[in-house]
């Protein structure tokens, strides 16, 4: 038997539904979905995981021919794996911004470029939303990588949304403020993002 048909048959037995199956099994009902059609296999992980929840072993849910796909499905799954990391680093590269001289500021009759933290001609509450948009980035950016095995459904569905969300907050922000420089610099980690999810569809 086939390990889609396994895991329906073993799904079944345990009266589980498959959004029940995918919630212990820390992944959306897609995915338990894409499995039981055999579109799919699990990466080790979740296969470990599976034979836990449904009390057999992990040899009894595979066939032989089916090892080189699981195998495969492991490869594209470190790719998976690498894409939230780059955006953790990406979203905490915002720091930068305090240091490079992106930023033009007033100085008598000509505008030097400097870091945000030596801006002198801005207002105060701009000033204040800018740097809290920066922390929040940051570390936004600290967290993505530090929770970068956390697979809780809720987690997995939000962080590419909210990164993104606050990288175009961020150049919103920067443009409104006329900082060309600085709005170049967040722009180009916002396409950069931008590729990184085009080439994972």
């Amino acid at each position: 038997m086939e390990f889609n048909k396994k895991l329906q048959l073993l799904r079944t037995r345990a009266g589980m539904t498959q959004e029940q199956l995918a919630e212990k099994l820390f992944v959306s009902r897609v995915t338990v979905s894409k499995w039981e059609s055999g579109r799919g296999y699990p990466n080790i992980d979740s296969l470990r995981l599976i034979a836990k929840v449904m009390s057999v072993s992990v040899d009894s849910l595979l066939s032989h021919d089916e090892l080189p796909s699981l195998s495969n499905g492991e490869t594209g799954n470190v790719a998976g794996t690498v894409r939230p990391l780059f955006f953790g680093v990406l979203d905490f590269v915002i720091v930068l911004l305090l240091i490079l001289p992106l930023f033009g500021d007033r100085r008598g009759e000509h505008i030097a470029a400097v870091p945000l933290v030596a801006v002198t001609g801005m207002q105060k509450d701009i000033l204040v939303v800018m740097y809290g948009l920066i922390i929040v980035t940051a570390l936004f950016g600290v967290t993505e990588l530090a929770l970068q095995s956390f697979r809780h459904p809720l987690w997995v569905r939000i962080k590419t949304p909210l990164s993104c969300a606050l990288s175009i907050l961020g150049v919103l922000l920067l443009i409104a403020t006329r900082q060309p420089y600085a709005s170049v610099f967040l722009l180009f980690l916002l396409l950069t993002k931008g590729i990184l999810l085009i080439k994972r569809k």
